[in-house]
């Protein structure tokens, strides 16, 4: 099965990708379409607060799907700078549109993203 893979973004290892933002060290993060697929039907999901600190590889949310719990790590470290809260309403977002409307947290920081895996690396991993 193919999945979507845009490549405007970068991709860590453990499925979640990072896309720039129109704001200056602003990082939108989401979990890939390979990961919503593996994960099933997504029926909770828990996510940080605004302003909760991170380190780069910490868990910063967890989703619940009909198969799994899955916990969720942050390929950058910062701050949460906001929280889509649709996806507590509409957990199902994550499955339908996993690179749009269903994306996670938007996180200020300083990392860069050279060390993410691009589009093609990905692909080539999953």
């Amino acid at each position: 099965m193919d999945h979507e893979i845009p490549t405007d973004r970068r991709y860590a290892e453990s499925h979640e990708w990072v896309h720039e933002t129109d704001a200056e060290g602003v990082l939108r993060i989401g979990i890939s379409d390979f990961a919503q697929d593996e994960l099933g039907d997504i029926v909770f999901a828990e996510l940080p607060r605004e302003g909760e600190t991170f380190d780069r590889g910490d868990q910063f949310a967890v989703v619940e799907s009909i198969k799994a719990v899955s916990d969720i790590y942050l390929p950058v470290s910062g701050t949460i700078e906001a929280v889509n809260e649709a996806i507590t309403d509409q957990p199902e977002l994550i499955n339908e549109d996993p690179h749009g409307d269903g994306w996670l947290v938007e996180i200020r920081t300083d990392d860069d993203v050279d060390h993410l895996l691009t589009a093609e690396e990905y692909e080539e991993q999953i």
